[in-house]
């Protein structure tokens, strides 16, 4: 079943379940046991919670091993930023939104959203330049998509390249995996390399796409990973309507 603006204001009506939220906003990639030592509850109280808010697509998990670990998903959230805060007050609540996790490993980051649309669609969509741009703050990505193969992102209104890595495993229309490096600034070059995993499930008459930012060092500049949840609203808005998304993001080089 596909998650709603209702699931999500449900979801987050509870303040136990904003509390876990808080501490995936801490600390991201946290198993159930590290969570139910933070808080006052039973285990099944905790289990409870963290399924209401995979069901809102707020968390999402992953297994590491025999460790399931839980993601906090700030999409959704995102959505309703975009239905309704942004026409009001966009430059304030960008600031708020902007995500910043400190961890003692390098970092991960998980995004996951559903779309209405085929998993070949959809695929184009990742890896057509001019599709690309409609979504991606206007950024093509120029590529072969073969493995082994190149890709470069830029923009016409971009002097020389916005970033650069290899496809490191192409398996259209259902898996995409790109070493990355970003070049839009200094403090991002010095970053080095991280790397970008697609993931494309059909669910019924929609697809669920599933974005990891991971091989981040510890405290990574947010830069590298903060504009994916614009990104992948600006994806769904064009792919469900064919119309774009004004972000901040789509602004910076108009």
């Amino acid at each position: 079943m596909l998650t709603g603006v209702d699931d999500v204001f449900r979801a987050l009506a509870d303040p136990t379940r904003r509390s876990l939220l808080d501490e995936l906003f801490r600390q991201d990639g946290q198993t159930l046991t590290a969570l139910v030592e933070r808080c006052s509850m039973t285990r099944f109280g905790v289990m409870k919670h963290l399924k209401q808010l995979e069901e809102a697509g707020l968390v999402v998990t992953r297994r590491r091993g025999r460790e399931k670990l839980h993601f906090l998903n700030p999409v959704p959230i995102r959505l309703v930023h975009d239905r309704w805060v942004t026409k009001y007050a966009e430059p304030w609540a960008a600031g708020l939104s902007d995500l910043k996790d400190r961890l003692e490993r390098p970092m991960e980051k998980v995004f996951e959203i559903y779309i209405r649309t085929t998993p070949e669609r959809l695929w184009e969509a990742i890896t057509d330049p001019e599709i690309r741009s409609k979504y991606n703050f206007g950024t093509r990505v120029k590529s072969a998509w073969t493995p082994g193969s190149r890709f470069e992102m830029s923009h016409p209104n971009a002097q020389g390249l916005l970033g650069e890595g290899e496809n490191l495993v192409v398996e259209p229309p259902r898996r995409l995996v790109q070493s990355m490096i970003a070049l839009w600034g200094d403090d991002v070059k010095a970053e080095g390399t991280s790397r970008v995993t697609w993931e494309i499930e059909p669910v019924g008459d929609s697809c669920r796409l599933t974005v990891t930012h991971d091989q981040l060092r510890e405290d990574a500049n947010d830069q590298l990973y903060g504009g994916w949840p614009m990104i992948l609203s600006g994806l769904k808005t064009w792919l469900e309507t064919g119309e774009l998304l004004t972000t901040p993001g789509s602004l910076m080089y108009s």
